[in-house]
């Protein structure tokens, strides 16, 4: 029952992101909101929907391990395993600002991270822990990145909509449905994961926070890496980099900020070492989009990531 559990709920989680981003953007684009706007809001958010809804319910019931391991594990998983393995299906070519303004962002998220989980050994008597004011400031930090995305959707105002990002036609009704039932869905499935990944560890004595960072980081990094691949294979590639490294910088400003609202989030044990990891993989991406001839992420480039992904995964069940 606790894996069929986590599946169903995955099952939920992944048809209700779906929902919501189809439902919301369809809603968007009826009320004449741009679609560029739709891409780089709507669907970064959808993604990030199930992370968002593990981590509140997580801190709602107290697992706030499985709260911050599934955000690490999550953006370790995005830019190792999911950008290695569309890298692997075909070349992604990474945009000049992408390199030079958004894999930076991603990178000073960690670094903010790190600078919290220090903050013991700076201030011995400090909280080991993103309290509710580090909450806010991470949601500040959130706004800035907002501020960007807005700036860039005024400069290409006049892009048109790009085939990877088609926008079903539904009635009114339809949308609430979607919207509703999208919601209900990530609820109910993100409730599931929860409970089923406490109760395996509980059983076989591993820690919530190894469960959080490889089962449920990956399961709810499902909607970045299908929307990667897809988009890829489709050519796009810069949706497939962009979605990633969007997807980043949302749970560690969005997600993490607002589960630190609703409870504070203690720092595991290990927290420091996930988090040069995770500093490390970004740095990384960065070396080879510019390194690269054209800025671009070769097939033996994400064979290198999944290799490094699989030796992480690995180092952490030893580690337990």
């Amino acid at each position: 029952m606790m894996y069929a559990a986590i599946v169903a709920g995955f099952v939920l989680l992944l048809k209700g992101a779906e929902y919501l981003v189809e439902g919301s953007s369809t809603l968007a684009s009826k009320l004449g909101v741009s679609p560029l706007v739709i891409g780089l809001t709507v669907v970064a958010f959808g993604t990030s929907m199930p992370e968002l809804t593990v981590n509140v319910l997580a801190a709602l019931s107290g697992t706030t391990d499985v709260a911050f391991g599934n955000v690490i594990g999550s953006n370790i998983a995005n830019i190792l395993l999911i950008l290695g393995v569309t890298a692997m299906i075909r070349p992604l070519a990474v945009q000049h600002t992408t390199v030079w303004k958004e894999i930076p962002l991603a990178f000073l998220s960690t670094l903010v991270l790190l600078a919290l989980a220090a903050r013991p050994f700076l201030d011995p008597g400090s909280l080991g822990a993103i309290a509710r004011t580090d909450g806010i400031i991470l949601m500040l930090f959130f706004a800035i990145f907002l501020s960007y995305v807005l700036e860039l959707v005024r400069k290409n105002r006049s892009e048109k909509l790009e085939e990877s990002v088609e926008i079903e036609r539904h009635s009114l009704p339809m949308i609430a449905f979607m919207i509703g039932g999208g919601l209900g869905a990530l609820v109910i499935g993100g409730k599931w994961v929860v409970d089923g990944a406490v109760a395996i560890a509980t059983t076989f004595g591993i820690s919530e926070y190894v469960i959080a960072v490889t089962i449920i980081a990956i399961g709810t990094s499902l909607p970045e890496l299908v929307t990667s691949v897809v988009a890829a294979r489709k050519g796009h590639s810069d949706l497939a980099v962009g979605n990633v490294i969007g997807s980043n910088i949302f749970n560690v400003f969005w997600v993490l900020g607002a589960t630190a609202l609703v409870t504070p989030v203690p720092f595991p044990i290990h927290a420091a070492a996930d988090l040069a990891v995770l500093g490390t993989a970004t740095a990384l991406l960065f070396v080879f989009a510019t390194i690269s001839k054209g800025q671009h992420l070769a097939p033996l480039h994400g064979r290198i990531m999944v290799a490094l992904y699989l030796l992480y995964m690995i180092l952490l069940v030893l580690r337990g």
